[in-house]
């Protein structure tokens, strides 16, 4: 094995490779120019500094305005098992409202989003070599996986306050608590499914989902095409020559 890169796609697509292994190979590949020889904890500085910047990308992307608002991915819709509550609001003659709280819960995610580097960030750093190595040999969504698992409930608690504060500024927001809870109890009776009134968790969550979603879209295109956002540690990790 010539380089490095072969050895981190082998890792990735879960051919099997003991830490003892990488570092043969490791040795094996060196620098071609007479540098020093990788090291583990080269691999995974690599690692750490792909995943960032996969990560600040993605909260590049999600951040901007529209950056949820206009994604057939990432838009937040009204709560889909709430339809009923969506029609009765629109037959109240609230339809401008409820699209105007469509919008606002769409920039509220694209305003929390802001807050989801240095919980990232925190989270790489974080990271252990052996953190680093099962993120490589694991499977397509690893590293979205790690983060999920890490990040999850702090992003909750930065996302919340800031979608509460946008979702209390629309009108709708106190008209969706007691239309919700009637609409439940009367649920209840026929045997039907009950809506989730809180809608600033239900807000929160999504924003998180769609965050997530492109963390997964970094990964996949790190695991495609290590060299995509070359720096020199990321092309002595993934694409010694």
């Amino acid at each position: 094995m010539k380089n490095v890169l072969a050895l981190a796609i082998a890792a990735m697509f879960g051919i099997s490779c003991t830490s003892t292994q990488f570092q043969q190979v490791l040795q094996e590949a060196g620098n071609p120019a007479g540098g020093p020889t990788l090291t583990n904890a080269d691999v995974i500085a690599g690692l750490k500094e792909a995943l960032t910047k996969g990560a600040e990308h993605s909260v590049d992307i999600a951040s901007v305005t529209d950056g949820f608002w206009k994604s057939d991915r990432l838009r937040i819709p009204f709560p889909p098992d709430a339809v009923k509550v969506k029609n009765t609001l629109t037959d109240l003659g609230m339809g401008t409202q409820v699209e105007k709280f469509e919008l606002t819960m769409n920039r509220a995610a694209e305003n929390a989003a802001k807050e989801a580097v240095p919980v990232f960030v925190n989270a790489i750093k974080g990271m252990t070599v052996a953190d680093g190595f099962a993120i490589l040999k694991g499977g397509d969504h690893a590293a979205t996986d790690f983060l999920k698992e890490k990040t999850t409930a702090e992003l909750t608690a930065k996302f919340r306050p800031i979608v509460e504060k946008a979702t209390q500024q629309v009108a709708l927001t106190s008209y969706w608590t007691p239309l919700s809870n009637a609409y439940n109890t009367a649920t209840l009776l026929t045997g039907g499914q009950a809506v989730n009134p809180d809608l600033d968790a239900y807000v929160t969550q999504k924003a998180i989902d769609g965050l997530f979603v492109l963390v997964a879209d970094e990964e996949q295109q790190i695991r495609k095409d290590p060299l995509a956002r070359t720096t020199d540690l990321l092309k002595r990790v993934f694409g010694a020559q």
